[in-house]
């Protein structure tokens, strides 16, 4: 199975990020002819202040990002994973951080709702607070492409392995990351965070990431990390982009799956040590 990344650089400003992220999604189809394309988190609006991101929010079903991907996707006979979007949540004053994958049909597979939110201080005293805008989904997803089963993850999930765990307890062979991570947290656990996943769980993961500056409230501006990159079960980087705006693909081999499996029997090695006791000395 093929795959194409769409690395963007979004903006508080949806008629841009949708023709920018029309205009990739096309490259990609006419350039590597994937089975599935992925955009990165917030593609349809990144920034601004926490009313301009309530504001953004649009409708699932129906949206103009969601209409605008689902058109495509049937239109272009190709699978999309759309990344992440600002999803309206009737009767609520949060919204949701939103995956929705459409099959080559146009037709909604599932859609993933962001679980870990990211509400933090980063090292150079940036007060990150997800929280404060975004209310937190509680489902997981599985779909299924030509024999490969992909869950969803978002961006801060990537630090949980516990979420990974349980998503691989399904068989999974495809892990899907939609990200905006900041420059500074991303230039030191970015890939070794990605590689990790993709080994401990013996599985392909592919992370697809903003990249550039954009504009937080009070004039900050902000940069995120990009480096999209695709890592086989082996911890292998197969694919990786730079910092800037672009199209990555990788090949995916089934055949790979099972022989990192035969040599390291994880699978059948994983046990359930939820009510082992621990002991603390004093």
């Amino acid at each position: 199975m093929k795959i194409a990344l769409i690395q963007m650089n979004s903006q508080p400003d949806r008629a841009c990020n949708l023709k920018a992220a029309q205009n990739l999604m096309e490259q990609a189809v006419a350039r590597e002819h994937p089975d599935l394309i992925v955009l990165p988190e917030h593609f349809d609006w990144t920034g601004g202040t926490a009313e301009d991101k309530r504001l953004a929010a649009d409708h699932v079903p129906g949206g103009e990002a969601y209409a605008l991907v689902q058109a495509f996707a049937a239109k272009h006979r190709v699978w999309v994973h759309a990344g992440s979007l600002l999803e309206k949540s009737p009767g609520f004053e949060r919204i949701h951080n939103t995956t929705v994958v459409f099959d080559s049909s146009g037709r909604q597979v599932g859609v993933y709702r962001k679980i870990h939110l990211f509400d933090i201080t980063s090292p150079d005293g940036k007060v990150y607070a997800e929280s404060a805008t975004v209310a937190p989904g509680d489902q997981l997803l599985i779909y299924e492409i030509n024999g490969f089963r992909i869950a969803c993850a978002i961006c801060y999930d990537l630090r949980f392995s516990g979420l990974f765990n349980r998503l691989s307890a399904e068989g999974v062979d495809l892990f899907i990351l939609p990200a905006a991570f900041t420059e500074q947290t991303g230039k030191d656990h970015w890939e070794v965070l990605c590689r990790a996943r993709a080994i401990e769980f013996q599985a392909y993961l592919a992370a697809c990431g903003q990249c550039g500056s954009y504009p937080a409230p009070g004039g900050e501006v902000r940069r995120t990390f990009g480096h999209s990159l695709v890592c086989d079960p082996w911890g292998d980087v197969i694919a990786r982009a730079a910092g800037n705006v672009t199209v990555i693909s990788a090949t995916l081999d089934a055949s790979r799956l099972k022989e990192v499996c035969q040599w390291i029997p994880m699978r059948d090695h994983r046990l359930d040590l939820s009510g082992v006791d621990v002991r603390i000395a004093t």
